[in-house]
């Protein structure tokens, strides 16, 4: 299995915890060896490496996801999510729709993942779009769409692996970059971007999946057993990574990080930005029924939160 979180990471842990579960719920048949800190390349290059065979699985975000199947944008959409119980609810109630085009892809969902939410990082303060708009903007290689859509939006995005962030911001190649807090510690990004707008841009979600030819492989007495013991890793992940998102905000304040603060009229610019491309990003970027049916899973939980709030009052 491979993945681009870092060894010794909560990441990396679990997934450990979930090889051992693994290996004693086979009595020793399974066997989880885990490439980690993206030594099997990004993202698209795992996915690469799952079809021909070289690796049967990876811990992959949802931007990661999306190369095999665009729906996957839908969970990332900028602005759309208020809260982690919003995104929650509408993650819970499309992930069925998502496991099953991923099966249709050659692919089986073993649990789904947190890495937060998503915050702009800079080398000088940014708190308005304006400002993040002058950044020249560290984006993942690969996604030809979405650094298309950026520049469109006015952004100047810079396509680089993962691995080449660090020096991109040694250079100057790239000023800026998106990322979650416990990420942008995890890799050190933070120290070479000190300054971190207080935004929550979209939320960060992953999933862990196996080809299927090897999922197929193991005997099928065994597969319920190995399948309960990944979702109840993904459980014990989105619980610990919200906590430790917190924990490394306060990392990084007391080794020179500076958070600054994004008054609401200032939010009101970034929706207003954001949700004059959503036509762009509907049937394009990611499948219109797959925009339509986030927001309107999101429309319903508001509607629904703010019925009990009222009820009570």
């Amino acid at each position: 299995m491979a993945t681009l979180a870092p060894e010794g990471s909560s990441w990396f842990r679990v997934l450990q915890e979930m090889g051992e579960e693994w290996r004693k719920a086979s009595d020793g048949a399974v066997t989880l060896r885990i490439y980690p800190g993206g030594v099997a390349g990004d993202e698209d290059a795992m996915i690469r490496k799952m079809r021909i065979g070289q690796i049967q699985a990876a811990a992959i975000t949802g931007i990661g996801l999306a190369y095999l199947e665009p729906s996957f944008y839908a969970l990332h959409i900028p602005m759309m999510y208020a809260s982690d119980e919003e995104f929650d609810s509408v993650r819970d109630r499309y992930a069925p729709v998502l496991e099953r085009k991923m099966e249709e892809k050659g692919f089986v969902v073993l649990n789904w993942g947190d890495a937060g939410w998503v915050h702009f990082f800079s080398k000088t303060p940014v708190v308005t779009p304006a400002e993040a708009k002058a950044l020249k903007l560290f984006q993942w290689s690969g996604d030809t769409n979405l650094v298309q859509l950026y520049k469109e939006t006015g952004f100047h995005p810079v396509p680089l692996s993962t691995n080449d962030l660090l020096p991109g911001l040694q250079t100057g190649m790239v000023n800026g970059f998106t990322s979650t807090p416990l990420v942008a510690l995890a890799f050190q990004w933070f120290g070479l971007a000190p300054h971190m707008a207080d935004l929550r841009y979209a939320p960060l979600t992953g999933a862990t999946v196996i080809e299927k030819r090897a999922w197929e492989k193991i005997p099928p007495g065994l597969r319920p057993k190995l399948l309960d013991a990944s979702r109840r890793a993904g459980l014990r992940l989105r619980a610990e990574i919200r906590r430790l998102n917190k924990e490394a905000l306060g990392v990084m304040v007391k080794n020179g990080l500076k958070v600054h603060r994004v008054p609401p009229e200032i939010q009101a610019q970034w929706r207003k930005m954001v949700e004059n491309v959503y036509p762009q990003v509907r049937g394009k970027i990611m499948p219109a029924e797959a925009f339509d049916t986030v927001k309107r899973y999101r429309d319903e939980y508001r509607a629904a939160h703010r019925g009990g709030k009222n009820t009570v009052h």
